[in-house]
């Protein structure tokens, strides 16, 4: 190696070990980024509460935690497509097109989640011929073991897309009747809106009184 060589290898080194420590700072800056919006799930996690009086946002809470937005103030849902818990490929709104869509967001893990299960198994088969159909969100489960021995234990037969980490969550914007709590029910119009919305589980009767003013829209 000439003399040149060796005086410019120092050089070379220092360069590396710079170019490592940045490489080092981005993944760190993107896992705590990928963490908080995990955390800001978990914040969240079996949580029970109720929106304001909308904020401005064109959605009104009742007193009953059931928040609502008329026909014309109604944003889209976002893509839900991705696996089922059987390991199915679902698109929702291309696979559901036209129907009235039940969106529930639940893990096997949350208490709440269990105590309304029944509600929605009762209601999805009651208004399975009248153009209603539910789909589930499971999320923060670490595998489908767990959620599959849960729908057994409950004779849920709708399905449920598989969402670990909550990535289908983040896809509604803030401000909107977005899932922010586990459980979550959304009821989405047949134009593929999002009509209605509760941030707690979930009564038959209380379920019902979500649905039947979408099911009755022309």
């Amino acid at each position: 190696m000439s003399a040149a060589s060796r005086a410019r290898a120092p050089q070379r080194a220092n360069r590396t070990r710079q170019a490592r420590t940045s490489r080092s700072r981005r993944s760190r800056t993107a896992l705590l980024a990928a963490g908080a919006a995990v955390l800001a799930l978990a914040v969240s996690a079996c949580g029970s509460g109720t929106s304001g009086g909308g904020g401005g946002t064109g959605f009104i809470t009742s007193s009953e935690g059931i928040a609502t937005v008329k026909k014309s103030e109604r944003t889209a849902a976002p893509d839900l497509s991705g696996e089922t818990l059987e390991g199915e490929k679902l698109d929702v709104f291309s696979e559901y097109k036209g129907k009235v869509v039940v969106l529930n967001v639940w893990g096997s893990w949350c208490a709440p989640c269990r105590a309304e299960a029944p509600n929605l198994v009762t209601v999805s088969k009651d208004l399975a011929d009248q153009g209603v159909q539910f789909v589930g969100i499971n999320t923060r489960d670490t595998s489908t073991s767990p959620a599959k021995a849960f729908e057994k234990d409950y004779g849920v037969t709708f399905p449920s897309l598989y969402d670990p980490t909550g990535k289908l969550m983040l896809r509604f914007e803030k401000g909107t009747l977005n899932p922010k709590a586990i459980p979550s029910t959304l009821v989405i119009d047949r134009d593929g809106k999002v009509a209605a919305r509760s941030l707690q589980a979930l009564t038959e009767e209380k379920l019902r009184k979500m649905i039947d003013p979408v099911l009755a829209e022309k």
